[in-house]
């Protein structure tokens, strides 16, 4: 077993850490369950560290893959105030997941697909979908009805 940590994986953490925080935050809708796949994604890569070729994808793919199983999803965001979070909780899971890391991470419509193990049509469909709900959930309007007159 190794007895120290790697400082070149030590330096990856902490300036990941808090960014990567925050969206598994939005994606699990619960704090526990974020920290606790956040975790684990860290861990596995400790383990893999000097064999994975980029450690940001990996990371990205235990962390939020697992929002998308069934057997895993629990309300989001369970008596929230805040209204973006609750609109958040009106996605799906899968919608959620999208929306979070097209929007908030700045990832490609190829990069969540990659991330996600889905087709980009699907991701493609399921932000178009995730965008829609989330402004009407906020009171905003669906986007698809701003050209037509009242």
């Amino acid at each position: 077993m190794q007895e120290s940590v790697d400082p070149d994986f030590a330096s990856y953490v902490d300036a990941r850490q808090g960014r990567w925080l925050r969206t598994a935050y939005l994606v699990y809708g619960d704090l526990e369950r974020a920290e606790d796949a956040l975790l684990h994604a860290f861990t596995r890569l400790s383990m893999r560290w000097d064999k994975v070729d980029d450690p940001d994808v990996f990371v990205q793919r235990l962390l939020y893959q697992p929002a998308l199983v069934r057997w895993n999803r629990v309300k989001a965001f369970p008596d929230e105030d805040d209204p973006v979070k609750r609109a958040l909780a009106e996605l799906t899971p899968t919608q959620r997941a999208v929306f979070v890391l097209l929007h908030l991470e700045e990832l490609t419509e190829f990069e969540v697909a990659d991330v996600l193990g889905m087709s980009n049509t699907s991701v493609h469909n399921h932000g178009l979908t995730a965008f829609s709900r989330f402004r009407t959930a906020l009171g905003a309007g669906d986007w698809r009805d701003a050209g037509e007159p009242r």
